[in-house]
């Protein structure tokens, strides 16, 4: 299974959007899947269903810390750099999908949505372009990884 496949299948198990794309990394992260799985939780639905920076994206940054990030209080070429990668794959993802917006992406109209999430149905998926953007999501930060192997 490609890690797009994989991240989709997690978000039809029920995963939110965070939550499917970090798991589907979870094998190149020092981090067990359960505590993943509780870190990436808050991120579902542009952050908690705020419909701010789509929970994907959110996502992506989190491997990408995990795998490139810094340590301590870094203030200079090493935080820089770091940035530098979050940026190219917000780019990335806003080339492919116009924004990393949450809402932007749902062409929804509320900022701030109810807390509780919808019923994952066959309707659900039919309305929302979600695993799309969520395996898209997975092949940007895969290839994003191809082409700057994680130094060990």
């Amino acid at each position: 299974m490609t890690r797009r496949e994989a991240a989709m299948e997690n978000f039809r198990k029920g995963y939110n959007c965070s939550q499917s794309i970090v798991l589907a990394f979870e094998d190149m992260l020092p981090v067990d899947k359960n505590l993943l799985s509780k870190l990436s939780s808050s991120f579902g639905g542009g952050m908690g269903r705020l419909r701010e920076v789509c929970g994907s994206v959110s996502g992506m940054f989190m491997v990408a810390g995990l795998l490139y990030g810094y340590e301590g209080p870094e203030t200079g070429e090493v935080k820089a750099e770091h940035y530098a990668r979050i940026q190219e794959l917000a780019h990335r993802f806003e080339e492919k999908h116009g924004s990393i917006v949450c809402r932007e992406l749902l062409n929804l109209s509320v900022r701030h949505d109810q807390p509780v999430p919808e019923a994952r149905t066959n309707e659900y998926y039919k309305k929302r372009p979600c695993p799309e953007l969520i395996g898209d999501a997975a092949e940007i930060l895969e290839q994003f990884i191809k082409e700057n192997p994680v130094k060990i």
